[in-house]
């Protein structure tokens, strides 16, 4: 239940954080808007505004009496939906066009700006004119609703006497006939024969006064297409949202479309990005944030940039006061792979904060494939470090050899063990010597900083973690991603060490290398010192004698 309840605390945190992840892309977001704002006055202003007029129409069928009740009903004749069919045709847009005054070629143009519609449950049909003008539209309107009425009047009338034509076909053989039958019957003299031809001459008569009655209905017929119910009449204003709308429509979609941007980016973003996420993949809190980190000096103390030399004071105050670091007093400082050698500057300053604070303050340089501090640190040779010489540490190639105090101006002084290249880096970092360097930090108010190189490209570090108290990463949330950082945590948790917490920094385009270009070389004029003959000898058995 804890559990869930904690979960569910988290959660608003986690939107709040995926809220301002999503905010730091800034140019999709805002570029996003701009496009829409662009879109939206595009269409505000590039296209010229169109006006809408309508005109409606009452379809009739012919009819004799278009009063009666008995019959088919007169609605019941009509499909509305072929006659809207044919209301939006090639055959009316033709005699719109016609009237308007348009070329034949104009025809398939008007059928565009035109919309027939038929209200639910109506014989009425609505025709929708748009035009560039109001008096245009309206005169659209109006064309494409009296072609309509002209085609129907024109086409039921053609019906109508086509029909009629063929009854008269039908009649006129029946009424010669029906006269040379009376002709006949006027010359027979015999009673059968005349009665006959009696019942012939009124059959002929009833299919004649068929045909003359159907001829007569038709003659009868009210072939008036329908009435004009709505005369067009020009529009008020132009169609559409408003400029003002468009242009805020358009920045609310370009918004839209900058947020979705920024949250893809973000999701397939493999950059930590933010401090709850680094924390996250390293589950081990923040310790500090630095601002962009110079490569020169190392030391912040002294040289002008309080608010850095502050930062550094803040961290290693936490790490030496809190209840959840005091006791880690042996400290591994790394980085995921070298991305702007902010460790080695978070190392130093660490160790000089510690010495601030009246500790005996050792910086270990274990980075024996790239060695330079050295070369970067002020050194104090007038003075001996108390530690040197102790516990056979002269014996070993490295750690052995003469140590270097280094002058950290108002923060004191502190002790460094530069480091140097060797021929078995793994076999050196895990021999006695190298553990009991480390072990000095077991005296009374003392502190061992460990610099290694990056803990993803080089091993070296993992053969430190089970001799420290803890490790410390120094990472740029912008460059690292969440995959490295958590690599980084199963790689310690594996070797056995525990991450105690994450410095960041905000890099800047500084060189990827950890050193200065004439690192790891002596300075101009002096004799670059060699190991003696004996501590070459004596290396083998140092390296091989057993680990912490």
């Amino acid at each position: 239940m804890n559990e869930e309840a904690r979960a569910q605390q988290d959660e608003p945190e986690l939107l709040r954080d995926q809220v301002q992840q999503v905010l730091r892309h800034r140019v999709l977001v805002v570029g996003g808007l701009v496009a829409g704002l662009l879109a939206g006055s595009w269409f505000a202003f590039g296209s010229s505004p169109t006006y809408e007029s309508s005109s409606e129409v009452l379809v009739r069928a012919a009819t004799i009496n278009p009063y009666a009740t008995s019959g088919v009903s007169v609605d019941k004749q009509i499909s509305i939906s072929s006659e809207r069919q044919m209301a939006g045709g090639n055959a009316v847009a033709a005699r719109a066009a016609a009237k308007l005054g348009r070329e034949p070629g104009d025809v398939g143009a008007l059928q565009r700006h035109l919309q027939v519609t038929n209200p639910p449950n109506t014989l009425v049909l609505k025709f929708t004119y748009v035009g560039t003008t109001p008096k245009a539209a309206a005169r659209g309107a109006d064309a494409f609703a009296a072609a309509y009425l002209d085609y129907r009047q024109k086409q039921t009338a053609g019906t109508v006497n086509a029909m009629i034509s063929g009854y008269k076909k039908q009649l006129n053989p029946l009424t010669k006939q029906r006269q040379d039958l009376l002709d006949q019957i006027d010359q027979l003299q015999d009673d059968t024969e005349k009665g006959t031809a009696l019942a012939a001459q009124a059959n002929l008569l009833s299919q004649i006064t068929e045909l003359t009655n159907d001829i007569s209905e038709l003659q009868a017929l009210d072939t008036t297409p329908g009435y004009v119910t709505v005369t067009a009449e020009p529009a008020t204003g132009a169609e559409g949202l408003g400029k003002p709308l468009l242009i805020g429509l358009g920045g609310v979609v370009g918004l839209a479309l900058g947020l979705l941007g920024a949250w893809l980016r973000m999701v397939f973003d493999p950059a930590a990005r933010s401090e709850d996420t680094v924390a996250r993949a390293l589950r081990a809190p923040v310790l500090g944030a630095l601002p962009r980190v110079p490569e020169e000096p190392l030391l912040a103390a002294g040289h002008g940039d309080g608010k850095l030399a502050e930062q550094y004071r803040s961290v290693a105050f936490r790490l030496a006061y809190d209840r959840h670091f005091a006791d880690r007093r042996r400290l591994l400082v790394v980085e995921p792979n070298g991305e702007g050698g902010t460790a080695s500057a978070v190392a130093v300053n660490l160790t000089a904060c510690f010495a601030e604070t009246g500790m005996t303050a050792l910086l270990v340089e274990a980075d024996l494939r790239r060695p330079g501090l050295r070369q970067r640190l002020p050194e104090m040779t007038e003075i001996r470090p108390t530690w040197a010489g102790r516990d056979g540490l002269d014996g070993a190639p490295w750690p052995g050899g003469r140590p270097v105090t280094v002058d950290a101006g108002e923060s004191g002084t502190f002790e460094l063990v530069p480091g140097a290249r060797v021929p078995h880096v793994a076999r050196t970092l895990t021999s006695p010597a190298t553990t009991r360097l480390i072990d000095q930090a077991d005296a009374l108010n003392t502190s061992v900083v460990v610099l290694a190189p990056p803990v993803l490209s080089y091993a070296d570090a993992l053969a430190l973690v089970d001799r420290v108290d803890g490790v410390v990463v120094v990472c740029d949330p912008r460059t690292v991603s969440r995959t490295d950082l958590e690599r980084i945590r199963e790689l310690i948790e594996g070797a056995g060490g525990q991450v105690l917490g994450v410095v960041l920094h905000q890099g800047g385009r500084q060189r990827r290398s950890r050193r200065t270009p004439d690192a790891g070389r002596p300075a101009r004029g002096v004799r670059p010192e060699r190991p003696a003959p004996a501590d070459l000898a004596a290396a083998p058995d140092s390296v091989t004698s057993g680990t912490r």
